[in-house]
């Protein structure tokens, strides 16, 4: 496993800059993003496209450092009901998968997207109850008229490019879990994966070493963030956990994001680490700050030193006492 980080969170620096910052730090990889709500102050897909010398400058600017580029992530909502604001994100995560070809990335992060409720709505709708009746006629539709044939069409163009689609089960967007991130494999094709975060199983209820074990048997995570969370015991019980407020809410919230290690121990993590090896995940955990409490280096900085002393990186030997 090589230890690696989402290098959005320096997006204030030059991209010489952050690659300098996070190399002297010791990780080995950086996700880099191109679109869709990170932005791409450090890689515009459609300006490294259109010149080959760019592209060649942009992938020595990682390689001398001693870096590895584990992932171009474009995270948008392709299926937004307003065609226009589809149609940027779409563009962006085609150029993407386009681009990673090119500098041979073999993953490319996104989410699945969350359409209306109906052809002509104007906003996502993301149902999270089955009754009233309403909510499964909606999902139905958004499954069977738009994400299944959108993911299908896209899947095999990256397919057919060698990438592999990472997307991140995220509330809010229609594959938010194991179960409909498989939903969507099996109705696409394999390129079709999981960019597994933990912190967003935990405040969905969801175990992140059992997230491992199912999606692993199906050889469905093709990458991975390290992101913690931390759930209050007192204002769960008032919000519970498909909180609305603000991420700014912190003393009010019912859950928090927070850096590895500061929602859940070391030993937690430990299960995680060996939960991905047990499934024959030996790729990037890619390290994603969003931790309000704490400033950009101080939180990236403790998620790296928890993370060190955890990742597997020799090759399994034999059994020798078997």
């Amino acid at each position: 496993m090589k230890l690696g980080v989402f290098l959005v969170l320096y997006g204030q620096l030059s991209l010489e800059e952050a690659l300098d910052t996070v190399a002297a730090k010791g990780v080995e990889a950086v996700e880099i993003g191109t679109g869709g709500y990170p932005g791409n102050k450090h890689c515009n897909p459609h300006e490294l496209l259109a010149d080959e010398a760019k592209q060649r400058a942009f992938k020595e600017a990682v390689e001398s450092r001693g870096l590895i580029i584990s992932a171009l992530s474009c995270h948008g909502n392709p299926l937004h009901p307003q065609k226009d604001i589809a149609k940027a994100y779409h563009d962006d995560f085609m150029a993407t998968i386009d681009l990673a070809a090119k500098l041979g990335v073999p993953v490319v992060n996104g989410f699945s997207g969350c359409p209306g409720d109906h052809e002509g709505a104007k906003y996502p709708n993301w149902p999270v109850a089955p009754w009233p009746n309403d909510y499964q006629e909606i999902l139905d539709w958004q499954w069977n008229e738009k994400i299944i044939p959108y993911w299908k069409e896209v899947g095999k163009y990256a397919q057919d490019r060698g990438i592999k689609i990472g997307l991140e089960l995220h509330g809010g967007f229609s594959v938010h879990s194991p179960g409909t991130m498989l939903r969507l494999r099996e109705a696409t094709c394999d390129a079709i994966g999981a960019n597994l975060d933990p912190s967003h199983m935990w405040w969905q209820g969801i175990d992140p070493v059992q997230a491992v074990r199912i999606l692993g048997k199906e050889n469905a995570i093709h990458h991975f963030h390290a992101k913690d969370t931390t759930i209050d015991p007192i204002n769960v019980n008032k919000h519970g956990v498909t909180d609305m407020q603000s991420y700014t809410m912190m003393l009010d919230r019912a859950w928090q994001f927070r850096t590895v290690g500061y929602g859940h121990d070391v030993k937690t993590w430990a299960d995680i680490v060996s939960a991905l090896r047990l499934v024959g995940y030996d790729y990037v955990v890619s390290i994603e700050h969003e931790d309000g409490l704490m400033s950009i280096d101080e939180g990236f900085t403790k998620a790296v030193q928890n993370l060190q002393p955890l990742l597997m990186k020799e090759p399994l030997g034999e059994m020798w006492w078997v």
